[in-house]
């Protein structure tokens, strides 16, 4: 309260968040009543009944004020007329308070502003409920949108983003979908870009409150956030920006952490976020395919840009957008008379930004992939397209250095046929070789000299090969066939590739092999969890299978469902009888123990390849994090480098990965304060350790430590 008696601004805007802040108790059973009317104004309650005050129609359009023609208020400071209320306790918004009146008082005066200015949003809230309410009955976009112009309120329109994703979380898939796709139609045209980001931010600061009564409210707000970014209804600097804001502790951090590293940074993200809630599930690929021939022709013969850069923004398949290059390109091949018109579609939308430039390069890669089967129908297919190519990389719309060259492709491609069907005959007799003498390095010996070039088809064929070999064979040799797979040396992309072909041939494999679903999902499992592949890559294995009732997918989410379980790396370790290639496998307890036993050994003087090998030999990637524990305590109690030095070899050698270091290092952090009772300065060695790991490259530079979330069960987040 400032000194004059009057009002501070701070004061009424609190007062307004305040009201922000309350929800209507009831929802479902809200109305929204006409003019008020006293009870003993019979003649008021019969007005109603009118033209005007028809019950009929959405509540909505009712008109609030009411149409008897009679003010109400009392004359000369009266008690007002017949049928009216009125009188010495009338304190209605339309009494003029007199500043010359003994009893004035100028905190009365700026109340009752405050409370007008409150109304509205009052009003509005009550009115936004119903209009969620009525969408999620209707599942009717365009009745919404009528509705927010109706109200003339677009400064409150932020409350209507926080309240119908609020409201969405807290129902079935249907509805969160719903909502996502309401806000993304009324973005821009109904409701201001500020007002959307607003939204979220309020949101945001709301997910402490939130997760009361919503328990998964940091996944469920997270995949909103995601969605709106890749909805482009929320600029990618939104989560940044907020980062910096919220408050460290609360949960808006922990949504925008999960929005960030859980979704968008996922490969083929946007279109695992658009599927997430079933959204697109009545599309198909194909029926996104025809839909894009059809705005191709229609533009061809209209030659409507404007219309057809809608009807791309209408698809809302932005990860699809190469199909829209392919086909586009492809049919200015077929009609040069075409070739102008639709070169010109193509650079538009490169240059708004519709179609981004890695879609327009991955659109053309893939024909430069096909060119041979293009000859086929277009005469000299690969001349035309390397003009189109020269076209566009001089009108600035594509980076023709990021392509593959398209001289020789066909040749290349002949010859990578003849070498991969010379490649399976030997890939079979070494895999055979090895089940019987058990011998990693004589595999790695073949390979190089049978695939010298290291060619990837060649990759991902010898793993099909060898896993769809063991599965015919008992558990000895499926375990063989995982040990063999941790130690190849293939990269991450010929891995992914290698289970795709066997996700895709696993209803033939089902022919001969009744069981393919569950021994598949056991080979994924276990890949996931010796680390030769990523969980994300499980997701975008799966973005291959469009079947939904194939014997691939059901294996795929066989294998999620395995990894979801409770101390499932122990479990799916020991599947086959083995623990990696120690044969019998191991309790947790006993590995640990294990590994304090190496590290005792190797800080006593022994040799660091030895004690490589060792740690090898456990078979337990994903358990690695254990060793940078160990060793990290034990070099900050003993003040001994030595194991410093092992945890840099092993990082070096690829022994020990980047993940299972800031695991490693997750775990000191969280028993710090146990630590410090024997190790007083512990906390400030261990800040800096930190810093030197970043430095060698151990950690991300974005690293942060001492939060919960970081604890990890058998390299799994609980």
């Amino acid at each position: 309260m400032e000194g004059d008696g009057h009002m501070s601004n701070e004061h009424e805007e609190q007062t307004l968040s305040s009201s922000e802040n309350e929800d209507s108790s009831s929802i479902s059973t809200l109305k929204i009543s006409t003019s008020p009317k006293s009870p003993r104004s019979p003649k008021s309650s019969k007005g109603n009944h009118g033209k005007h005050g028809s019950g009929k129609g959405n509540p909505l359009k009712n008109d609030r004020h009411s149409h008897s023609g009679r003010d109400g208020h009392p004359k000369k400071g009266g008690s007002g007329g017949k049928g009216t209320w009125g009188g010495l306790l009338d304190m209605e918004d339309g009494q003029q308070l007199d500043p010359s009146d003994p009893n004035y008082s100028s905190n009365e005066e700026h109340g009752n502003m405050s409370a007008r200015k409150c109304a509205p949003f009052e009003e509005y809230k009550k009115k936004a409920t119903v209009i969620v309410e009525e969408y999620f009955a209707t599942d009717d976009v365009v009745s919404p949108a009528y509705e927010l112009k109706e109200l003339g309120m677009p400064n409150y329109n932020y409350y209507f983003v926080k309240k119908l994703v609020s409201m969405a979380m807290d129902r079935h898939d249907k509805e969160k979908e719903m909502a996502a796709v309401l806000l993304s139609s009324l973005y821009a045209d109904v409701i201001d870009p500020p007002q959307v980001y607003k939204g979220f931010t309020k949101l945001l600061e709301s997910a402490d409150d939130l997760i009361v009564d919503i328990p998964d409210t940091v996944d469920v707000l997270a995949l909103f956030v995601a969605r709106a970014v890749v909805d482009d209804i929320l600029p990618p600097a939104f989560l940044k920006k907020e980062l910096e804001s919220l408050p460290k502790d609360s949960k808006g951090i922990e949504v925008i952490k999960r929005a960030e590293k859980g979704y968008l940074s996922a490969p083929l993200h946007a279109e695992i976020i658009e599927r997430r809630w079933g959204g697109s599930k009545n599309r198909t690929v194909e029926d996104v395919k025809c839909r894009i021939s059809n705005l191709l022709k229609e533009y061809v013969v209209s030659g409507d840009k404007n219309e057809a850069c809608r009807c791309i923004n209408d698809l809302k398949v932005t990860f699809f957008h190469h199909e829209i290059v392919k086909q586009a390109i492809i049919m200015a091949m077929e009609k040069p008379q075409a070739e102008g018109r639709l070169l010109d579609l193509l650079k538009s939308a490169a240059e708004e930004c519709l179609i981004n430039s890695s879609q327009i390069s991955k659109g053309f890669s893939r024909l430069i992939d096909t060119v041979d089967d293009l000859s086929l129908d277009i005469p000299n297919a690969k001349g035309i397209l390397q003009s189109l190519i020269s076209k566009a990389a001089s009108e600035g719309w594509l980076c023709a250095s990021s392509l593959k060259s398209l001289s020789l492709q066909s040749e290349k491609r002949s010859l990578e046929d003849s070498a991969a069907k010379a490649f399976k005959t030997k890939a079979q007799s070494i895999i055979q070789e090895y089940f019987l003498s058990g011998d990693i390095a004589e595999v790695n010996s073949c390979l190089e000299s049978e695939n010298g070039s290291c060619l990837a088809e060649l990759n991902a064929i010898f793993i099909k090969r060898l896993i769809t070999v063991a599965m015919d064979r008992k558990n000895r040799e499926k375990e063989m066939a995982s040990v063999l797979l941790s130690s190849l040396c293939f990269p991450a992309d010929d891995v992914v590739n290698g289970f795709i072909m066997l996700i895709e041939s696993a209803d033939d494999t089902a022919l001969d092999n009744p069981v393919v679903v569950e021994d598949l999902a056991m080979f994924l499992a276990r890949a996931v969890v010796d680390e030769v592949l990523a969980p994300l890559h499980l997701e975008e294995i799966g973005t291959q299978c469009f079947k939904s009732d194939s014997v691939g997918t059901r294996a795929l989410q066989m294998a999620e469902s395995l990894l979801k379980a409770r101390l499932s790396g122990e479990r799916i370790l020991r599947c086959w009888g083995g623990g990696g290639s120690c044969g019998t496998g191991w309790a947790i307890e006993d590995v640990k123990e294990k590994i304090g036993k190496l590290l005792e050994e190797y800080e006593s003087g022994g040799d660091i390849k030895e004690a490589c090998r060792c740690i090898k030999e456990l078979g337990m990637p994903f358990f690695h994090h254990e060793v940078v524990k160990k060793s990290l305590v034990s070099v900050m109690e003993k003040k001994n480098e030595r194991l410093w030095g092992l945890l840099q070899q092993c990082f070096s050698t690829g022994l020990i990965t980047m993940n299972q270091m800031i695991k490693g290092f997750g775990r000191v952090a969280e028993s710090l304060e146990d630590l410090s009772l024997d190790v007083p300065d512990a906390e400030k060695q261990f800040t800096l350790y930190v810093e030197r790991a970043k430095m060698e490259g151990w950690l991300d530079s974005s690293c942060g430590f001492g939060i919960s979330e970081q604890m990890m069960e058998n390299g799994f987040r609980l």
